[in-house]
């Protein structure tokens, strides 16, 4: 089933949006055609948009960056609630919509305005920011007048005429994002998992065991480099780790050339991998290029990994594993 977020576009600590984003996600939730699900800027804390590289180039280097594209990634299509602040968008809703690129794009949008003019303004730039992003806005939108619509300027009555324009808007959003499908979900889905490699290489660096173990499933099976043949469990593969964080005493681990394939509910990707860092007496060591198997499922919505597999090149007259090659 389709996956739409509803974005509360107003921080404001007096905010007219909270009761209107309630309205429309309790008038969503009756219907039975996708699933809806409140994102509240609140929640996203993010800077004044301070990435060295726009996102449409790549995976951003700043946490705060990656949390919040990992966050609106497995959407399908967005309602985004906005209010119209001095006859246009509010700051904090565009500095949301500037921090990614890939996760808006070949999905569909929607709008609730409210303001003085029903948030008419705003929603005309966001068609345009949002149409620039790639994403397909729906053409029937909701106004709400704050000083026609809300009791003493400050609670919202939703009238049969509100009840009908987001029915109207949300029947165009579901249809429309259906169609998109098959434009979406290669890149979507691709999206997501390597959002999940980034925080799994940030906690290695890290040394987050339980960072780490939230990215796997409780059965992952790994063949690693270490004896013996495999690990079991989420446990074992955690042991693993710990064992190495004992030998380093700050690591980082990097990808090179991966490359994913992804279907409903099963991933698997290849490419290579390297772990360095300095080691405990102080020597510093570049470490070696692994071949590197990722294997994911998903559960519960994320993408975890399920087998991990790495190896090196082997010289078969002498029996010695080949640890210089480069990709």
């Amino acid at each position: 089933m389709i996956r739409i977020g509803i974005i509360l576009g107003s921080t404001r600590s007096n905010r007219n949006g909270a009761q209107v984003a309630r309205w429309v996600l309790d008038s969503a939730s009756r219907r039975g055609d996708a699933e809806f699900e409140l994102v509240d800027l609140r929640d996203h804390p993010l800077p004044h948009f301070d990435e060295t590289t726009p996102p449409m180039f790549g995976p951003s280097e700043n946490e705060h960056t990656r949390s919040w594209a990992a966050r609106i990634a497995p959407f399908d299509g967005f309602v985004i609630i906005t209010p119209e602040y001095n006859g246009g968008v509010p700051g904090v809703l565009k500095n949301a919509l500037d921090h990614a690129f890939a996760e808006w794009t070949d999905k569909t949008v929607a709008f609730v305005g409210y303001g003085v003019n029903g948030g008419a303004r705003s929603v005309v730039q966001l068609r345009t920011v949002c149409g620039t992003l790639g994403m397909a806005d729906i053409g029937h939108s909701v106004s709400i007048g704050v000083l026609t619509d809300f009791e003493n300027a400050t609670t919202f009555v939703a009238r049969e005429h509100h009840d009908l324009a987001l029915r109207k808007t949300l029947d165009q959003l579901v249809a429309w994002t259906t169609a998109l499908a098959p434009l979406r979900r290669p890149a979507d889905e691709t999206a997501e998992i390597r959002a999940q490699i980034d925080r799994l290489v940030e906690c290695l660096r890290n040394k987050d065991l339980d960072g780490i173990g939230a990215l796997y499933t409780d059965d992952a099976v790994s063949f690693d480099i270490e004896p013996p043949l495999q690990h079991c469990g989420r446990a074992a593969k955690l042991a693993n780790w710990a064992r190495v964080f004992q030998v380093f005493d700050t690591l980082t681990y990097e990808f090179r050339d991966l490359t994913f394939t992804t279907g409903t509910d099963v991933a698997y990707g290849h490419g290579f991998g390297r772990l360095r860092g300095t080691l405990r007496d102080g020597a510093v060591t570049d470490g070696m290029w692994v071949r590197a198997t990722l294997c994911l499922r998903k559960v519960g919505g994320s993408w975890l990994i399920a087998h991990d597999q790495v190896s090196v090149p082997l010289d078969i007259p002498s029996g010695k594993a080949l640890t210089d090659l480069e990709p």
